[in-house]
C-alpha cells in the first residue's frame, strides 16, 4: 500500500514538472516567435531615404477641388447598377452570363 502511494506521489509529481516546463518553455517560445514578428517587421518598414524622395517628387497632391473636378467630368445620370453573385450562385457562370447579355445588348 505504502508503495503505491509512493508510485502516485511521483507520477504526480512528474506531471506537475512536465506541466510546467510547457508553461515556462511555452513563454519563452512565444515570446522567441513575437520577437521575429517585431524583427521582421522593422526591416519591411525600413524605406531607402533617395526612393522616399524620388517618390515624393513624382506624387502629385490630391486637393478636394481637383477630386470635385474628376466628379463632375464623369457622367452620374447614365449609370448602370451591376449586382454580384449571391451565395448560392457560381460567380464564373454569372459573369459569363453577364458578358454574353452585354455583346449582344452593344450587337
Amino acid at each position: 500500500m505504502c508503495q503505491l502511494v509512493m508510485l502516485l506521489l511521483l507520477y504526480e509529481e512528474q506531471r506537475c514538472i512536465r506541466n510546467q516546463l510547457y508553461l515556462i518553455g511555452g513563454s519563452f517560445g512565444l515570446r522567441e516567435f513575437a520577437q521575429i514578428r517585431y524583427d521582421v517587421h522593422k526591416l519591411h518598414g525600413k524605406v531607402d531615404p533617395a526612393l522616399k524622395e524620388k517618390l515624393k517628387q513624382n506624387q502629385n497632391p490630391v486637393t478636394l477641388e481637383s477630386e470635385y473636378e474628376k466628379l463632375e467630368k464623369s457622367n452620374l445620370d447614365n449609370w448602370e447598377n451591376i449586382r454580384g453573385p449571391s451565395l448560392w450562385e457560381d460567380s464564373r457562370t454569372v459573369q459569363k452570363q453577364r458578358r454574353e447579355a452585354l455583346r449582344l445588348k452593344t450587337e
